[in-house]
């Protein structure tokens, strides 16, 4: 049984990555930004005994640093953050919103490397952690698409973050990745992406599954091809 942490868990795919776990008996530790608005995830909870709860908002400092002592000294194998933001709607060079390009900075680039720097011991203690940041091809320099400047290059800040972080802990016994996680049926998404949001995860479990040290720093598809940069 491995322990698994998934940062953004009330809907989607962080959401159905906890089911997925929990069913195959996985300990899951499952984080929300709002744990008095998580419907979803308490009828989850509710039938599996494998599943805790934990509040952790990914854009706040302060609420990474205690969701890490709720956790406290425990080994966690697998830390997959899913949590993130799209940026509001003014996102073209001439109807930019700045404020909310700050706030998406917090969400989608900030908080993941805080919460890699706060689970950092617990994947270490694991013996073989795995720590999986959710970005998106927009990231990519490679995606021929214009507009969405603030989740576009957000998303790709996350991906040099995960970069940078596999090369620094290249002695730890840490795999980093950077996943783009396809077109799916959520929220985000809308109801005519490509595939559910159980496809998804059950490409990104088998992604994390597969992977060695030294695919550590790799940007990969929910399907396991490599992204081009």
């Amino acid at each position: 049984m491995a322990t698994v942490m998934i940062v953004g868990a009330t809907r989607g795919i962080g959401l159905e990555l906890v089911r997925q776990h929990a069913a195959d008996g996985d300990k899951v530790v499952a984080c929300a930004r709002d744990t008095n608005a998580a419907e979803k995830l308490d009828e989850v909870a509710a039938g599996a005994g494998n599943i805790d709860i934990v509040q952790l908002d990914i854009a706040d400092p302060a609420s990474i640093e205690a969701a890490g002592k709720t956790v406290g000294d425990q080994p966690i194998d697998t830390v997959i953050i899913v949590a993130g933001v799209v940026g509001g709607a003014h996102q073209s060079v001439d109807d930019i919103d700045i404020e909310e390009w700050h706030r998406t900075l917090d969400a989608n680039t900030i908080g993941p490397l805080l919460v890699a720097r706060t689970f950092k011991p617990n994947l270490v203690a694991s013996g073989k952690g795995n720590l999986m940041i959710v970005s998106s091809q927009l990231g990519a320099s490679t995606w021929p698409m214009g507009g969405m400047y603030i989740y576009s290059s957000t998303k790709a800040a996350v991906g040099k973050v995960g970069k940078i972080l596999s090369i620094d802990w290249a002695a730890e016994p840490i795999i980093i990745s950077i996943m783009h996680p396809g077109w799916v049926q959520t929220d985000m998404g809308g109801p005519h992406a490509e595939i559910t949001a159980e496809e998804s995860a059950s490409g990104i479990r088998k992604v994390i599954a597969g992977l060695t040290k030294e695919d550590s720093g790799n940007f990969y598809k929910w399907n396991g091809d490599i992204h081009p940069w």
